[in-house]
């Protein structure tokens, strides 16, 4: 019998030799990435049934012992895997801050650069005398205000879209020179999703004549298909912080065009709920495991409309999305 115990306790020797390793490994990588929890969890499970097992047989001996040694040694593992968690959360934090840092400061230096610029700021991510060619089946950002401000492919790059995005936003752009627009700057590049943020210059329209306001706005999305039909589409709705109630009217109408559409609709009023950091922090996981869909175009508005809260609008001293 003491033969078996014998052999027992090298069985639990041998299996729980490598969780001081780990723990050290562990310790040392400051991070909880390719750690599963759940699996030390399910380890820690065993060991208890053991000793349960042993105190119910009354086998009070020195592989009870071995039994507790490993059980600490695993418990350690849960407590690193604690301490790494919350360096990676604060590892994620600092990143998102330099990102958003980085993306204002690319965005101050290009204004000072440029400041007359008109429609976006791709010109200015892409200087003149760089050669650079905007690539067709892109996705298009079309809004306006401080929409133009959004570096839309620097935070592409940096949020890692599978796709090309270009901001073709225009400080006037209304539909009564949208159609034009969208003709003469958009279609040549046949995209292949479009952000539409329209509404504000035109709220006065949708007061005096909401069906004209449908119509028009119904033209441009047809527009858009009869260009590509199989182009993916988001409407955004005009930010409303005031609970203003003619500006809800006016999303009202472009929620039921999205819908009618089958469009995706980004509401404004929501954008305090968003969080680029996981979205990032998911992005980099699905990378990890080898995934590349295709990102849904509500949620790249969600990136593009944070940054514009975050960093443009408190740059203008104002709550609003638009200046």
């Amino acid at each position: 019998m003491e033969l078996g115990h014998l052999f027992e306790a090298l069985m639990l020797v041998c299996f729980g030799f490598s969780w001081p390793l780990n723990v050290i490994k562990a310790y040392k990588a400051r991070t909880a990435k390719g750690t599963s929890l759940a699996f030390i969890f399910l380890i820690i499970t065993g060991y208890i049934a053991g000793i349960t097992a042993k105190f119910i047989n009354h086998q009070l001996n020195y592989v009870l012992a071995v039994y507790f040694l490993n059980l600490a040694i695993v418990m350690m593992n849960v407590l690193v895997y604690i301490r790494n968690k919350g360096l990676d959360k604060k590892a994620a934090a600092k990143k998102q801050i330099q990102i958003l840092n980085t993306a204002k400061v690319t965005n101050d230096l290009t204004q000072e650069e440029n400041m007359n610029y008109t429609y976006s700021l791709d010109e200015l991510i892409n200087p003149k005398g760089q050669n650079s060619r905007e690539e067709k089946n892109a996705v298009i950002l079309l809004g306006n205000g401080l929409d133009q401000k959004i570096p839309a492919q620097s935070l592409g790059k940096e949020f890692k879209f599978n796709f090309h995005i270009y901001n073709k936003s225009c400080e006037k752009l209304s539909f009564e020179n949208v159609n034009e627009y969208f003709t003469q700057a958009i279609a040549p590049l046949a995209p292949e999703g479009i952000i539409i943020h329209l509404g504000e210059n035109d709220i006065n329209l949708c007061v005096n004549n909401s069906e004209l306001f449908d119509t028009n706005y119904l033209s441009l999305i047809k527009q858009i298909k009869d260009c590509n039909k199989k182009c993916r589409i988001a409407l955004i709705s005009v930010a409303n912080p005031q609970n203003n109630k003619t500006v809800s009217q006016v999303n009202r109408h472009i929620k039921a065009i999205a819908d009618s559409e089958n469009c995706s609709y980004v509401n404004l009023d929501n954008v305090h709920l968003w969080n680029p950091a996981a979205t990032k922090a998911a992005v980099e996981f699905a990378h990890s495991m080898g995934l590349n869909t295709r990102k849904p175009l509500s949620d790249v508005a969600e990136i593009l409309y944070s940054y514009e809260y975050k960093v443009l609008a408190e740059d203008s001293s104002t709550i609003n999305l638009v200046s």
